[in-house]
C-alpha cells in the first residue's frame, strides 16, 4: 500500500531522493518537562482514540544506563507530545492513562525495558519493525518502511544523538516527533498487507510473545563480548582483558558513561596482547596515551598486575560458558549424523522460510534447530517435535510450518564416508 498520490520515480542515485519530505503536521510542540503540563496531557491521551504511537530515546553509546531520555507520543484526538522523563523519574499516570489502547512502536524489544523503567508498560502492542520482517520486506527500519509503504522520506541525521543533552536543540526535537509521525497510519498500512497475505495470526502471536517473554538475563562472562578477543591467545592474557573491563565497568557505571569512552575496547585488548611488567610500560602503550585512559591509569595498572599475579587455578577459561551444542562448524568431525540432521532442518526451514517471504530466522529461532539436531529427543516423532519447539518458546504458527520437516531431517543420516 502507498500513498494515494504517490511520488515519481527517482532518477537520482537515491531512490529517496523525489519523496515528499515527511514534516509535522501540528508543528513542535513545547517538551513536557514540568508537573502541569505533564498533567494536561495525561488528560489528552486519555481523551484521545484508537493505538497510539510511542517511542524512546536512549543516549546510547554516551551513557552507562539506558535509561529514556525522551518519550514520544502520538495519538487521534491527542496530538503529539515529547515527555522529557527525566524531571518526572516515574511516568506510570502516563502509561495508565494509554494502558487500554494498543502501543504502535518500532522495534519494540528496544524500547520495551527504558519505558518499563519510568512505569510505561503496555498491554497490547503492535511493532511495525516485526511485521515489517514478517511481509518480507528486505529493509525494516522506519525510515525504510514509511519510504516503501507510505511514500515519505524521513530525516536520519540524529539518530546518533545524545538525548542526555540538555536542552535538547530544536532540531532534535523536530527528528524525535517525526518518529511517531505517521507511525499509526503505517502501522494500518501494514495490518492491510498482513490480513491480505494471510499473516495477521502470526503477527499477532507475535506481538503477544514480545510482552510474554521473561526479562533478559545478564549473559555470563560479558567481558567475553570485548572487540577484538579473537587476538587474545591465552589464558593469563583473558585474566587481563577480564580485569580491565570490570575495572572500567565500575567506573562507567559509578559516572554513568559509556564504557567506551572512558578505555576503548581496542585498549583492553592491546594490554592483553603486551603484558606490561610495570605501570611505565602500560602508558607506553598507544591507546593508554589518551586523555580519558591516563586519568584512571592507577585502576588500569592494577587490573593488570592483579591479573598477572593470579595462581593459574584463577585463570578464565580459554571458551566462553555456554549450555547449547558446540560450534556447528566441528560437527562433522564430532558427530557426522547430528550434522546432517542440521543440514537437512536448515535446507528444510530455508525453503519454507523462502516460500513465505520470511527471513529464516524469524521463522524459527536458529538456537532452537542446532539445539534440536544436536541433541533430539528418544522415539522421534510430530508430537515429539512439537513439544519440543514449544518448550523452546517456538509459536504455534511457526510450529505449524516446521514441525512436520523438523521431523523428518530428524530422521537423517550421515552419507556413507568414501572408501579409501
Amino acid at each position: 500500500m502507498t500513498s494515494a498520490n504517490p511520488p515519481q520515480p527517482s532518477t537520482s542515485d537515491d531512490p529517496t531522493a523525489n519523496l515528499p519530505l515527511l514534516e509535522l503536521r501540528d508543528g513542535l510542540s513545547d517538551v513536557i518537562d514540568v508537573e502541569s503540563a505533564l498533567t494536561e496531557t495525561i488528560e489528552a491521551f486519555r481523551a484521545g482514540t484508537g493505538p497510539v504511537a510511542v517511542d524512546a530515546e536512549r543516549a546510547s553509546g554516551y551513557r552507562y544506563s539506558h535509561r529514556a531520555y525522551l518519550v514520544q507520543l502520538r495519538r487521534e484526538g491527542s496530538g503529539s507530545a515529547l515527555v522529557d522523563p527525566i524531571p518526572f523519574g516515574d511516568l506510570s499516570a502516563l502509561g495508565d492513562a494509554i494502558v487500554e489502547a494498543e502501543w504502535v512502536i518500532h522495534a519494540a524489544n528496544q524500547d520495551l525495558a527504558c519505558l518499563a523503567e519510568v512505569g510505561m508498560v503496555p498491554r497490547q502492542v503492535f511493532d511495525t519493525e516485526l511485521a515489517g520482517r514478517l511481509l518480507g520486506y528486505p529493509k525494516v527500519g522506519l525510515a525504510s518502511l514509511v519510504s516503501e509503504v507510505l511514500g515519505y522520506r524521513m530525516r536520519k541525521e540524529h539518530s546518533a544523538a545524545d538525548w542526555s543533552t540538555r536542552p535538547l536543540p530544536a532540531p532534535w526535537l523536530v527528528y524525535a516527533a517525526l518518529d511517531v509521525e505517521m507511525l499509526i497510519e503505517l502501522r494500518n498500512a501494514i495490518e492491510h498487507e498482513l490480513r491480505r497475505e494471510g499473516k495477521w495470526e502470526w503477527a499477532e502471536q507475535e506481538f503477544a510473545a514480545i510482552l510474554d517473554a521473561p526479562p533478559r538475563e545478564p549473559k555470563p562472562d560479558p567481558w567475553r563480548r570485548t572487540s577484538g578477543m579473537h587476538r587474545v591467545r591465552n589464558r593469563r592474557s583473558l585474566a587481563v582483558v577480564r580485569a580491565l573491563w570490570e575495572a572500567r565497568d565500575q567506573i562507567a557505571a559509578s559516572a554513568d558513561i559509556s564504557p567506551g569512552r572512558i578505555l576503548p575496547d581496542a585498549a583492553i585488548v592491546e594490554a592483553a596482547s603486551a603484558m606490561p611488567a610495570d605501570r611505565e610500560a602500560l602508558q607506553k602503550l598507544t591507546a593508554f596515551k589518551g586523555r580519558g585512559a591516563h586519568r584512571h591509569m592507577r585502576t588500569w595498572w592494577e587490573a593488570v598486575d592483579h591479573a598477572r599475579r593470579l595462581p593459574d587455578s584463577e585463570l578464565p577459561k580459554q571458551g566462553p560458558r555456554y549450555d547449547g551444542p558446540p560450534p556447528a562448524r566441528a560437527w562433522a568431525d564430532r558427530d557426522p549424523d547430528a550434522a546432517a540432521r542440521l543440514s537437512a532442518a536448515r535446507t528444510a526451514v530455508a525453503e519454507i522460510a523462502e516460500a513465505h517471504r520470511l527471513p529464516t530466522e524469524n521463522l524459527l529461532a536458529p538456537d532452537t534447530i542446532r539445539r534440536l539436531a544436536w541433541s533430539p529427543p528418544n522415539d522421534v516423532n510430530l508430537d515429539v517435535v512439537t513439544k519440543f519447539l514449544r518448550d523452546h518458546h517456538a509459536r504455534p504458527w511457526q510450529i505449524g510450518l516446521t514441525a512436520e520437516v523438523l521431523t523428518d531431517a530428524m530422521n537423517s543420516e550421515a552419507p556413507a564416508k568414501p572408501l579409501d
